[in-house]
């Protein structure tokens, strides 16, 4: 999970919706605004280009709250799958709250020996304790049937980490090729860690753990 910034102002269409009777939430340029914002990735999974799109509340519009369901901050873009397991769990980081960055609070990793997700809480918040248990049941599922959509989404994320790893040794092992040879692969391995990247987190935690690339390439997290 990663930080995003909303855009600003709020889609016009939505005070306007919100005094309908049967206003809808998803008016307007509600969808494209939120798929450019989280980079067309779910923002809990971080799956890209999700084919079962859902404008999701992040704080549940209990009670028929009509400020919470047009609230443009409250709106985030998820697949189907995140927002029915996320259901109506509240105290979780905010992603779009900068002072919440969850890629700070929180270490990903995905363990190619086991195929499976390690989450790791960096700070003793509530909100980061139910982010990471959040996280837990979507990337390794508890139920039977959650088990088996995260086994299905792991070979995903295993397939994008098997591919940055081998630029990664491709970068450690030809540094004394030519500048413009060692560029291109450094282009490939910025193009992986920008958060439109798919599976981004993962892959940014990888950087981070190891010292020696985390000094050439701390630039490409900014």
């Amino acid at each position: 999970m990663l930080y995003f910034e909303k855009s600003q102002p709020a889609p016009a269409c939505l005070e306007a919706e919100k005094l309908r009777k049967n206003g809808d939430y998803k008016c307007g340029d509600v969808i494209l605004r939120l798929a450019d914002d989280f980079k067309n990735k779910c923002y809990i999974c971080e799956a890209k280009e999700p084919t079962d799109i859902n404008v999701e509340h992040f704080r549940p519009h209990k009670d028929k709250d009509i400020d919470l369901k047009f609230d443009w901050n409250n709106l985030f873009f998820a697949c189907s799958r995140c927002n029915r397991t996320k259901g109506t769990q509240e105290d979780l980081l905010d992603c779009t709250n900068k002072l919440e960055d969850p890629e700070l609070r929180l270490k990903i990793v995905y363990q190619v020996s086991t195929k499976s997700v390690q989450i790791v809480v960096k700070e003793g918040s509530v909100k980061a304790q139910n982010t990471a248990e959040l996280l837990q049941t979507i990337y390794n599922g508890t139920t039977p049937l959650q088990k088996l959509n995260a086994a299905n989404l792991r070979k995903s994320i295993d397939a994008e980490i098997q591919n940055f790893t081998r630029l990664l040794q491709k970068y450690l092992l030809n540094r004394h090729l030519s500048e413009k040879a060692n560029q291109l692969v450094l282009e490939k391995i910025a193009d992986h860690l920008s958060k439109s990247s798919n599976f981004a987190g993962f892959k940014r935690w990888i950087i981070r753990d190891n010292e020696e690339l985390y000094k050439v390439l701390k630039a490409y997290l900014d």
